[in-house]
């Protein structure tokens, strides 16, 4: 299975939002020495930046520019460098009457005639369906059927699917999923879970972002579905350093100069920080007891934190990492001075403060 980052592409489809050449070449590069096999760069008829992107990049991932079905657009996507060419165009009825006011067959003619230009440029060729997912499946398999393209991906380009509804879908398409790829968008909460329904059905490539950042609710988030993935009986391997995974995508947060809760799951800032007396006691001797996963295995850290509300078994275990007996007067003076402190304390300072204790 193969992932292609949209984090640059869709970022940009945020209002107000805009990341420069340089921002974009950097988290590029981060990307693709994480293992990223594909990387979005833009929309090469839209901007300038594709091109003098792809003129500064020497990375191992394949970069790719999305294109309308039309001559001008795959015409700026060849002349920008890309490596894929990435078309799309509505397919559902909803959209493709409303956004190019043409019957099926028309649709069908352009997609037709737009793909056989787009390979005469040499590149790689992708295809979208945009509104895939609410596309008629007999209208989708018959897409999908006259479709010359590396990849063909279904868009769930309103975030309106379910995983019982991603796989109804995939169930009834009438091809070789490994040449099917997928894109959730969040707007129900349901991204990530849709790509691992998705990966369960052995569709070959999940379109991800960094931190779910994209347009309107964000997309799937690359973080939450390669750890989530991984922790499947049966998971599918992929190609990304997991020991780099966090650190990695924090950097590129940083270079993006985004800012994200910190209760977004994975990445935020207090995901790993745990000051429940009754979580640290146990944590202490067993972290597994209060996470799903260690997260030094993806590069990040746990911090656990002492003081108002810890709890005298935490107190007690702290005493003994400390090389002293925990009595209950010691445990008591330790309390204490934990209740004076003027702020939470980490591991290390917590145990510091515990060996002072007489």
């Amino acid at each position: 299975m193969e992932l292609l980052d949209i984090t640059l592409r869709e970022g940009e489809q945020r209002s107000g939002y805009t990341y420069t050449t340089e921002q974009k070449i950097a988290v590029a590069e981060n990307l693709s020495e994480l293992g990223i096999e594909y990387i979005q760069l833009g929309f090469p008829v839209a901007d300038s930046q594709t091109k003098e992107v792809c003129a500064d990049l020497d990375i191992t991932a394949k970069t790719t520019g999305i294109a309308r079905a039309i001559q001008k657009d795959i015409d700026a996507a060849a002349d920008a460098g890309v490596d894929v060419i990435d078309l799309f165009a509505p397919t559902s009825d909803l959209q493709r009457s409303h956004i190019l006011g043409v019957d099926r067959e028309e649709l069908l003619s352009r997609i037709d005639a737009s793909l056989d230009y787009a390979h005469e440029t040499g590149r790689e060729v992708h295809f979208s369906a945009m509104d895939g997912f609410r596309t008629e499946t007999g209208f989708l398999n018959e897409i999908i059927s006259r479709v010359n393209a590396d990849y063909v991906t279904i868009a769930d380009t309103v975030g309106s699917q379910t995983p019982r509804m991603v796989e109804e879908t995939l169930t009834d398409l009438a091809t070789d999923l490994s040449q099917i790829g997928v894109h959730f968008h969040d707007d129900l909460g349901l991204a990530t879970a849709n790509a691992l329904a998705a990966s369960n059905y052995g569709v070959g490539k999940i379109d991800v972002s960094v931190a779910g950042v994209g347009e309107r609710a964000g997309n799937t988030a690359l973080e939450e579905f390669v750890i989530a993935q991984s922790r499947e009986a049966d998971f599918t391997a992929l190609g990304v350093d997991e020991g780099q995974l966090i650190p990695a995508l924090e950097s590129i947060l940083d270079i993006l100069d985004e800012d994200i809760a910190p209760q977004k799951p994975i990445l935020g800032k207090g995901v790993f920080e745990h000051e429940s007396g009754l979580h640290t006691a146990a944590m202490l001797d067993t972290p597994a007891t209060f996470e799903p996963f260690d997260p030094a295995d993806f590069g990040g850290q746990r911090h656990l934190l002492f003081g108002p509300s810890t709890g005298t078994g935490a107190a007690k275990k702290l005493l003994e990492r400390a090389n002293l007996d925990p009595t209950d007067n010691r445990i008591e003076l330790l309390l204490s001075e934990l209740e004076n402190q003027n702020k939470d304390l980490h591991l290390k300072e917590a145990v510091a403060l515990a060996k002072d204790v007489r």
